[in-house]
């Protein structure tokens, strides 16, 4: 998996959500938290496992919501930060963080009634070996993200140290299909990079985003964004 050591230091793991999510880059955290909500609604009482949860941004706020949640990570290090964000916001007891290998998942078949998949599949190598063991847990529905290909994210990758897998919408549903999920829904945002939104003020990226989302409105929009929320169900 990309990026397996560079996750698990403390340094990194420490700094993991100012460095990410400050600036500009609380638009990109307002968005995916949006999506998030919008595609698990609703909350009370789900089962939730979250796979590669790093500091728990996700897994507290839908502990938040009341549901019953795990998060999963390979990092030491980022569960460490998960455990004191779930003490800080009061959600321990709705909350638990486990260290695992989501190519392994430690739980019974149908354990979960949905599992949540962010800022995961474009470090995988494997993403149909992944799949089966999710299917294998959930009931019901799986969440996830992709960097998209064509897209802006092309090119940002060539400046990343690890770069990021990309896909199509033809690869996301293929992968789907052989692990037996269907596709509900497919939310596209983010035609410029998330890069340029964390290196800017969030006024100014507030601006901006204005501008990507009227475009992405588009034909054209929808064809290039960087970022896709797939919303997808167990196949009956």
């Amino acid at each position: 998996m990309k990026g397996k050591k560079w996750y698990q230091t403390a340094e990194v793991a420490e700094e993991y959500e100012d460095k990410r999510f400050s600036r500009g880059g609380r638009l990109i955290d307002r968005r995916e938290k949006q999506a998030v909500l919008s595609a698990l609604d609703p909350l009370e009482d789900k089962r939730i496992l979250e796979i590669a949860c790093g500091t728990g941004r996700f897994s507290a706020m839908l502990a938040a919501q009341d549901a019953e949640v795990i998060g999963l990570d390979i990092s030491d290090a980022m569960l460490s930060q998960g455990r004191e964000k779930a003490r800080r916001s009061g959600v321990d007891d709705r909350l638990e963080f486990i260290r695992g290998d989501a190519a392994r998942l430690p739980f019974p078949d149908d354990h979960f009634d949905a599992v949540l998949a962010m800022r995961f599949f474009h470090l995988i190598p494997n993403p149909d070996r992944y799949l089966r063991e999710i299917r294998r847990v959930t009931s019901d529905q799986l969440v996830f993200d992709t960097f998209n290909t064509p897209s802006t994210r092309t090119v940002y990758n060539w400046l990343l140290p690890m770069g990021s897998r990309l896909y199509s919408e033809m690869d996301v549903r293929g992968m789907l299909d052989r692990a037996e999920f269907d596709l509900v829904s497919a939310e596209h945002d983010f035609l410029v990079p998330y890069g340029l939104y964390r290196a800017i003020p969030g006024p100014i990226a507030d601006a901006i985003y204005r501008a990507d989302e009227r475009l992405g409105r588009t034909d054209v929009g929808e064809n290039l964004a960087s970022v896709t929320y797939w919303d997808s169900r167990v196949r009956e």
